[in-house]
């Protein structure tokens, strides 16, 4: 057998980047199969959601997981909590496999890392989910018992607060009044972006898969709808992909006609190269995990005794953050996710 066509190892495996920890967690009785992955604990903890989805495979869910977690390390650092970069990922369909005992089950498995691993909604899993995982475990961020409940409301102000330090920079106007936004996904997050642009007088266009979404949504807000696949390249001055990550590639970034790239996804550079890309083509791109870190402010910083004041503050200041990220790129005319990762490890190092 050539070498070529050898299985990747976890440790050969090309978005394996010195995590600390990866764990393969099984329970039969309820079917769970997970992926936990922890990355650094440098600044304290990992914390970072848990995704339910129907990967093609195995190595697909890793791959998701090690990228997620890296991201969470890098988030939380640029966000100035004092934790580290963990993520979750179940392997199962949302829709269909979903049980109480499946979920106890993983909060089992995140219980039995006592405490190096913090866990919290993602893409699949809801708030009454994390209720749920809460049972078996003390480390479910974001819970009744733990924090404000949903973080989503806070990701979506981040992301709205990001989208107008951009416009800011780009356009030099606090005015969103009369711009046009192409939003790519209206999950919780997305649609609470897509409120509070209308609200500042944006024009939208909206996509998702899920057509009842988008019919909300053009009922609400007056909005036009477009395919999911074809939002990037609508005519639009802002882009705001809220969907899952690796939309911003070497098909799509010819393709955008907007000015701004600034919206909730994950990991929506598919490559490092693709941040040069950007900033080639003349378009302002906001690091993702430095827009959507609201929803990890949420749950790290509120208690449930606490009003949302402190976290709303600092869900605002991302606005701040991204502004320095945009003027430090300019002048040393360097991809924006370059001087984002920068101003994270900078932290990370300074934390030994």
């Amino acid at each position: 057998m050539e070498p070529s066509s050898q299985p990747v190892t976890l440790f050969d495996h090309p978005e394996f980047r010195d995590h600390e920890q990866v764990v393969f967690g099984h329970d039969a009785g309820s079917g769970l199969r997970t992926i936990i992955a922890i990355h650094d604990t440098r600044l304290g903890p990992a914390a970072g959601g848990c995704r339910m989805w129907a990967y093609a495979s195995d190595a697909a869910a890793l791959t998701d997981a090690l990228r997620l977690s890296r991201g969470m390390t890098y988030k939380n650092a640029l966000a100035g909590l004092d934790l580290g970069g963990g993520k979750a990922v179940i392997i199962a369909d949302a829709n269909r496999d979903k049980t109480p005992e499946l979920l106890e089950a993983f909060g089992t498995q995140v219980e039995r890392l006592s405490g190096r691993y913090r866990t919290a909604e993602d893409v699949g899993i809801s708030s009454q989910d994390m209720e749920i995982v809460a049972r078996r475990t003390s480390h479910a961020l974001g819970t009744k018992q733990t924090g404000l409940g949903d973080p989503s409301p806070y990701t979506a102000l981040g992301v709205f607060e990001g989208i107008r330090a951009a416009v800011r920079h780009r356009f030099e106007t606090d005015d969103l009044g009369g711009l046009t936004v192409s939003v790519q996904g209206l999950g919780n997050v997305g649609f609470g972006v897509a409120r509070m642009l209308n609200a500042a007088g944006a024009k939208l266009i909206v996509s998702d898969i899920n057509a009842t979404a988008v019919s909300r949504a053009v009922e609400a807000f007056g909005a036009n709808a477009t395919e999911p696949d074809g939002a990037h390249a609508v005519k639009a001055d802002i882009f705001c992909p809220c969907a899952l990550g690796a939309g911003l590639n070497k098909t799509t970034i010819p393709q955008l006609r907007a000015q701004i790239v600034a919206g909730a996804a994950n990991n929506q550079l598919a490559t490092d190269a693709d941040g040069e890309a950007l900033r080639r083509a003349g378009i302002l791109y906001a690091p993702d995990y430095a827009i959507n870190a609201g929803g990890i402010i949420s749950i790290a910083l509120a208690g449930p005794e606490d009003g949302d004041a402190l976290v709303r503050e600092k869900t605002i200041a991302i606005g701040d953050t991204l502004t320095r990220i945009f003027e430090r790129a300019e002048a040393e005319g360097r991809p924006t996710q370059v001087i984002a990762d920068r101003l994270a490890e900078e932290r990370l190092r300074a934390a030994g």
